[in-house]
């Protein structure tokens, strides 16, 4: 690792890290809301994943985003409530219940995406191309890293 003299250590680096990411997601939550009310930060990521997935198990998102079951349950509920997210009988386990987005639920999806969308592109306008796309790759990284 070369030397920056912004950053005089590895132990430096990973702080300011661990800052910077703690305030990106302090700033996610605060402007989930503002770009889609509808949804929060946490149930626009868990209707996104059941969206990804064709549908999954409410076990599934809390081993995925490691949250409590209770949570998860919370938020689910709350999906389904707001005509999002609906249950079905798995044909493979017919005691489990698999969550599927709904029409409306997918709207809502593609909408917040596209504002989140507009919101990242007005953010990164003044960064170069390259800069960006190391971004992209340091993050995808990171989070694989987590994901083992």
């Amino acid at each position: 690792m070369q030397s920056d003299p912004a950053f005089p250590s590895r132990v430096d680096a990973i702080e300011v890290i661990q800052r910077e990411l703690t305030a990106f997601a302090r700033r996610a939550r605060g402007r989930a809301a503002e770009l889609h009310p509808e949804l929060s930060l946490v149930a626009s990521s868990i209707l996104d994943l059941v969206i990804e997935r064709n549908g999954c198990l409410a076990a599934d998102l809390a081993g995925h985003f490691h949250l409590d079951k209770s949570t998860v349950s919370r938020q689910v509920a709350a999906l389904e409530r707001d005509g999002y997210l609906e249950r079905e009988v798995d044909p493979a386990n017919r005691r489990n219940l698999v969550l599927h987005a709904t029409a409306e639920g997918k709207r809502v999806a593609r909408a917040a995406a596209r504002s989140r969308g507009s919101a990242f592109a007005e953010r990164f306008k003044d960064w170069d191309d390259a800069d960006v796309d190391r971004l992209a790759g340091y993050l995808v990284r990171y989070n694989a890293a987590d994901a083992g």
